[in-house]
């Protein structure tokens, strides 16, 4: 698509390119305009008719929208604003840099910059800064056909129209009506009759994370949001639900590889920018690790007595980090979903330490009949086994407590990872293992 754009740009072919742009889903435009150099993004853009313009431009990444905002006319600028719907334009205000947003407002019409300016007021992260004010509501006293006259007039401006909020005289929620139910029902019927009167509302305050797990506990594709009196005050979309499910499992992936979580994608993140991110973590680990040298120093003596221990340090040091990773995964997911919770503790705890006794068996059986097949040594087979099946709880019982204890710390579970577990099992094991060898073997 980008070759075929990019060839009716440079033979100026505009008829042809406007004519190819019809056949493309909006999403695949903006895809385009994002890897196209923005003279040629604006020759493009500018070819679109306007709702047509405003679906791609929504779509488009910040700072392609910031380069054409900059290229485009004020009265081009107002046409896309005024266009977009009411959570795409704050999202559009909150991304681009002062100066701009300035000359976005001024040229967008006063109504809609009054409901930007109060979703620009919620806090970043809660759900007030995610809802649009587009959506379709009727009365309880309407009739069905009264409500299908309503949305004919009004739907083409709401983001949604296939769910309808029911809301008395003082703007209060009181219930809601498929679009599938009114056309389902006798014209004549009430709307208080036919409606769920049950409605799962959101908070303006709560926070976004909570915001999508009800949408992926109660599979709605629109939950009405409420203020702190019942008062209907907007709609958050399932799209809008997804990003945010998006961004937060982006962040606890680049927390739980120990770094900073970043605001940009790979590529728009400088290298300068990337270091940052990474290296306090890997600072932090690698002095860490120098408490495992210190053991392993400490028992240098071992080593002379008995040097086919040394051997054996890689195997228990990473199954000992295996496991915990394996443990800390399970957990932090849970907690991400809100499967489990704080008071679990207990539960979580018992349940990892049995899945612990069993793998930490079935670990040294198998190392025990590695060692008596190439070493015939039953001595260390012993204190391998015994090492393994004591790292292993070990590290499960820390893998389960550290992200709970971050949790009730107020911390995000996610640092309590991978790298982080496998630091402080290493040291750990070291501990176990050269204690269980002294105690065997009498060295």
């Amino acid at each position: 698509m980008q070759e075929k754009i990019i060839n009716y740009v440079e033979h100026n072919d505009l008829i042809g390119l406007k004519n190819y742009l019809l056949e493309l889903n909006d999403a695949d435009i903006s895809e385009c305009l994002d890897d196209l150099p923005e003279e040629d993004a604006a020759v493009v853009f500018r070819l679109l008719d306007k709702d047509k313009a405003a679906n791609v431009f929504s779509r488009m990444e910040s700072d392609t929208q910031e380069k054409l905002v900059n290229i485009l006319s004020d009265q081009e600028v107002g046409e896309i604003v005024n266009k977009l719907f009411i959570d795409d334009a704050v999202d559009l205000v909150s991304e681009m840099p002062a100066n701009l947003v300035t000359r976005i407002l001024q040229n967008t019409d006063s109504s809609k910059r009054s409901y930007i300016n109060a979703i620009l007021q919620y806090p970043e992260d809660s759900a007030g800064s995610l809802m649009t004010i587009e959506y379709e509501d009727v009365y309880m006293d309407m009739t069905v056909q009264d409500a299908f006259d309503r949305i004919r007039k009004t739907g083409m401006g709401k983001e949604t129209v296939y769910i309808v909020y029911v809301l008395d005289n003082e703007r209060h929620l009181v219930g809601l009506v498929s679009v599938r139910k009114l056309l389902l029902s006798d014209p004549e019927a009430k709307i208080s009759d036919i409606m769920e009167r049950k409605v799962v509302t959101i908070n303006t305050h709560l926070d976004k994370e909570d915001v999508a797990r009800m949408f992926d506990k109660y599979d709605y594709i629109a939950m009405p949001v409420v203020d702190s009196e019942n008062r209907m005050v907007g709609i958050i979309t399932i799209d809008d639900a997804l990003d945010v499910m998006s961004e937060e499992n982006e962040e606890d992936f680049e927390i739980m590889a120990a770094m900073s979580p970043s605001e940009d994608s790979y590529f728009k993140t400088s290298v300068w920018d990337h270091t940052k991110h990474r290296i306090v973590w890997l600072l932090v680990l690698m002095l860490s690790a120098t408490i495992t040298g210190t053991i392993l120093t400490h028992y240098e003596n071992a080593f002379a007595s008995v040097p086919i221990l040394v051997s054996f340090i890689p195997m228990i040091m990473d199954t000992g980090g295996n496991c915990g990773s394996q443990s800390s995964t399970m957990i932090i997911r849970g907690l991400a979903t809100g499967e489990i919770e704080l008071r679990d503790v207990l539960k979580v705890w018992f349940k990892e330490a049995r899945i612990a006794l069993l793998v930490g068996a079935i670990l040294a059986v198998v190392n025990g009949v590695r060692i008596m097949l190439m070493y015939d040594n039953p001595l260390l087979a012993a204190v391998t086994g015994v090492t393994l099946v004591f790292t292993v709880i070990l590290a499960k019982s820390l893998g389960c407590l550290l992200p709970m204890a971050a949790k009730k710390l107020k911390l995000d579970p996610a640092i309590m990872a991978a790298p982080l577990i496998t630091t402080v099992v290493d040291t750990c094991s070291m501990l176990i293992y050269f204690n269980v060898a002294v105690a065997l073997m009498n060295i």
